[in-house]
Formats: structure tokens, C-alpha cells, sequence
């Protein structure tokens, strides 16, 4: 029956939905990547970042990764650079890599840990040089036929993860830039951040990485919102592109979200970071609200 408590009640039914999810993942660590134009949106990135603090409160261990493509986009053109891509990777000089070390973690990076701290949560930002360990990288050039050297891009080949380790034995946040130290001449290099999220995930065994971006997730047809594809297998993955379904950027993500989670990884969620809560949404209630890509069927 109607009480006057009835809204009271419906928020204790929402918070007895999420009892088992908090149950399950209480001690499990989360890889967050944070991405796409939901960082433009001052009011969504602090409203996730409060989601990040109730879940650290609820005893899971966040790992954030983040994101800066049009912020060091910005501050390179501001600085009179022109961003070239090529096969999607951003051609990075030596001058160009001052900035995107600058932008990504003195600027970005500090942001959010402030942000984190100003909801009572701990962080602590991680130079992403002081944890991931990298190698150059080239891309081939569709219009040139050829491999094109990109300066100062790598990926991620080793870690040190006393840092990160440490903060979450703190019950601290660890904020990650994407940027690793070359291996052999301990130069910083600019890593794809959805890589370098994908990366640390597998070797954290994380038992989430969440991609929060600004698309809806996988979609059959990326026009239409009701093809969203809630669920599918890693085994799923090659026909999709195969089909044309996940193209263009979408391919790289979605290809190392298959590596992670035949590394241990133990789902991978994609959802739109514009929508607020999504994280919450997506993690502690029963249908969720964007794509999970699970491990194959045994």
C-alpha cells in the first residue's frame, strides 16, 4: 500500500539491488579508464569521481586511467604545433611530448585527484613514467604504403607497480597518466590511454576495466540507440568487425579488451561517461546500462 514513505522506501529497494554486486566485488580491484568528451564536462567528471569514492567507501579498490586527446590537442596548438595522426596514434616530437607529459600529468591528472579528495576520498596521482614501462611504436600509413615512424609513441611492455600497489593497500586511489618510460633510454612516451588502461588491468588481474567514454557502448548501427549490444563474448568480437559493426577507433579498444581478459581480466564494460551514475548503473544494478564483453564460452 501508498505510505508516506513511499519514496524512502523505493531508495532502500535500490540500495538492497546493489547488496549482492557490493557483496561479490567488496576487495576486487576496478580499472577505470576515463575518456572521450565526458572529461569536458566538468559537473559529469566530478559526479563520477564521487561514484569512484562511494565505490572506494564500499571496499573496492579503484585503478583510474585517463584520458587528454583534446585538452594536449588544445594546449598544442596554443603552443603553435599542428596534432598530426596517423592509423589513429598522434605523432609526437620531442617538443610535442613536453606538452603531452605537461598536460596529461601536471594538469589532468592533479585535477582529479583534487576532485577525489574534495568528496572526503584519498588519491594520489601516478605519473604514468613511474609505473609503465614502454617501447616505441610505428603505424602503418594507408596513403604512403608504409610503416611511419611516430616519434615519441610507445606501448606498454613492463610495469612497476610498487606505487599503485601501495596505494591500494592504503585503501588510496591511484590516478595513472598514460605515459610509460622507454625502456632503454628512459624517455617518456605517449601511450594510447585505452592501451595503456587495458595494460595495467591485466597485469592488476583487475576484476573489472570499465571504459567510460561518450558513446552509448557497441551498437549494431551506431545511429540508432536501441541496437545497443548489452552483452557478448570475446570469441564474438572478430565477426563484429568483420561485419563492420565495431570499426574505426572502436577496433583497437575493443582488441585489448579481448587481450585483457585472456590475461585474467575479469570483464570489460563500455558505457557512456555523459550519462550520470553510469558507473553505478552499470556495476550495481541488474541490467546495467552499456556493453560487457565477457570471457569466451568453455
Amino acid at each position: 500500500m501508498e505510505t508516506p514513505f513511499q519514496q524512502h522506501i523505493e531508495k532502500a529497494a535500490v540500495l538492497l539491488e546493489a547488496l549482492p554486486y557490493l557483496q561479490e566485488f567488496r576487495g576486487q580491484t576496478f580499472l577505470i579508464k576515463v575518456g572521450g568528451s565526458a572529461m569536458d564536462d566538468a559537473d559529469l567528471v566530478r559526479r563520477l569521481l564521487r561514484d569512484v569514492v562511494f565505490m572506494e567507501v564500499a571496499g573496492i579498490n579503484p585503478v583510474i586511467v585517463h584520458g587528454g586527446g583534446k585538452a594536449i590537442s588544445a594546449a598544442m596548438k596554443s603552443a603553435g604545433l599542428e596534432a598530426t595522426f596517423v592509423g589513429g596514434q598522434r605523432i609526437t616530437t620531442d617538443e610535442a611530448m613536453t606538452i603531452v607529459e605537461r598536460t596529461l600529468s601536471r594538469e589532468i591528472n592533479p585535477g582529479l585527484v583534487e576532485g577525489i579528495e574534495s568528496f572526503g576520498g584519498k588519491a594520489i596521482g601516478v605519473p604514468g613514467n613511474e609505473a609503465l614501462i614502454g617501447e616505441r611504436l610505428t603505424s602503418w600509413s594507408q596513403e604512403e604504403g608504409r610503416h611511419v615512424e611516430l616519434g615519441r609513441v610507445g606501448r606498454v611492455v613492463g610495469f612497476d607497480l610498487s606505487r599503485i600497489r601501495a596505494a591500494l593497500t592504503s585503501e588510496i586511489v591511484p590516478v595513472v597518466s598514460p605515459i610509460a618510460s622507454e625502456r632503454e633510454t628512459k624517455l617518456s612516451l605517449n601511450v594510447n590511454a585505452d592501451l595503456a588502461a587495458s595494460a595495467l588491468a591485466a597485469e592488476l588481474k583487475a576484476t573489472k576495466l570499465v571504459y567510460l567514454s561518450d558513446v552509448l557502448g557497441l551498437m549494431e548501427d551506431p545511429a540508432d540507440p536501441s541496437t545497443l549490444i548489452p552483452s557478448l563474448h570475446a570469441d564474438e568480437v572478430e565477426p563484429l568487425i568483420e561485419r563492420g559493426v565495431i570499426s574505426g577507433g572502436m577496433i583497437p579498444k575493443v582488441r585489448s579488451s579481448v587481450d585483457a581478459l585472456r590475461s585474467g581480466v575479469g570483464k570489460v564494460h563500455m558505457i557512456d561517461g555523459r550519462i550520470s551514475h553510469s558507473l553505478l548503473l552499470e556495476i550495481f544494478t541488474e541490467k546495467g546500462i552499456g556493453t560487457e564483453i565477457v570471457k569466451e564460452e568453455s
